[in-house]
């Protein structure tokens, strides 16, 4: 059976609706090794290596993640089709070898937490609002890029956490944990989705909250 990792503090109307895909939900949970706004974070240990029939979950050795920026990131990178995308000073090597075996370019940005701030729609399609990350990819014409603005996504403890983190994609849908429509780019977001051939899933009851990604395999 696939799977899908999510942080056990995921709103229980995203749980209840994840368990409609008959996968096995790994719950990520609190008090493992950094610190607490992103502890139960899935992509803080796991790393997704794509969104193709290749693609599956790496996990983080015990020594691989440590308490602090930048020792939690080696495992918070962006796997398309043809590049893996990530602050490679600080990528775990584990994932590079990945990379590499699976014939993928590395890509350097300065943002350590990747995955955190992108939505990655397909295997050459992402969304963010990181603009180091939209400045290094303009080098990249495969690749396609809806920025969007800053904010709007909670994220206790800081002033705000990221749309990667508050989202992710389970088979041929990407899944929103919280309001959407509250977004102010809500539209060119259901409009870069729906092109490319993607459902949307969110829930308008509760604010857009980052809670490091929904990692599922393929």
């Amino acid at each position: 059976m696939k799977n899908i990792y999510i942080s056990q503090n995921a709103d229980r109307k995203l749980i209840d609706y994840l368990t409609s895909y008959d996968r096995t939900i790994h719950f990520v949970p609190n008090g493992n090794r950094t610190y607490p706004a992103v502890d139960a974070h899935a992509d803080i240990y796991y790393c997704q290596t794509g969104v193709a029939q290749h693609a599956r979950i790496i996990k983080a050795g015990l020594c691989e993640i440590g308490e602090k920026y930048p020792d939690n990131i080696p495992f918070n990178a962006v796997f398309l089709d043809r590049y893996c995308i990530h602050n490679l000073k600080h990528t775990s090597p584990s994932l590079l070898k990945e990379a590499k075996a699976l014939g993928l370019e590395p890509v350097h940005v300065k943002q350590g937490y990747t995955k955190c701030n992108c939505v990655v729609v397909d295997g050459h399609s992402l969304i963010t609002a990181d603009g180091g990350i939209i400045g290094n990819l303009k080098k990249y014409p495969d690749i396609d890029v809806l920025p969007i603005c800053q904010g709007f996504v909670r994220l206790d403890g800081f002033e705000y956490g990221f749309l990667g983190g508050a989202s992710g994609r389970v088979g041929d849908e990407i899944i929103f944990n919280g309001n959407l429509s509250a977004h102010p780019d809500y539209e060119a977001i259901m409009q870069f989705i729906a092109s490319r051939g993607l459902k949307v899933k969110f829930f308008p009851d509760y604010p857009l909250t980052d809670i490091g990604s929904i990692l599922a395999d393929f």
